[in-house]
């Protein structure tokens, strides 16, 4: 894992097309804007992994 230090109002690029920035830091949160092209999807870890759990589950009742 890449671990980096950024300030507010600071970015980082991933790839040519993905730019990351610290919005705002309030106690032990950080805000971040996301700017990538609309074909990326930009999820939060827990709905990223509640959308693979509905994939899994369609994926086995089409087995059935």
């Amino acid at each position: 894992m890449l671990v980096l230090s950024r300030q507010r109002d600071e970015s980082i690029f991933i790839g040519d097309n993905i730019k990351i920035t610290v919005v705002d830091i309030r106690g032990d949160k950080v805000r971040l804007g996301i700017e990538a092209p609309t074909e990326i999807p930009v999820h939060r870890q827990e709905v990223y992994e509640a959308i693979q759990r509905e994939n899994q589950r369609k994926t086995e009742e089409a087995a059935k």
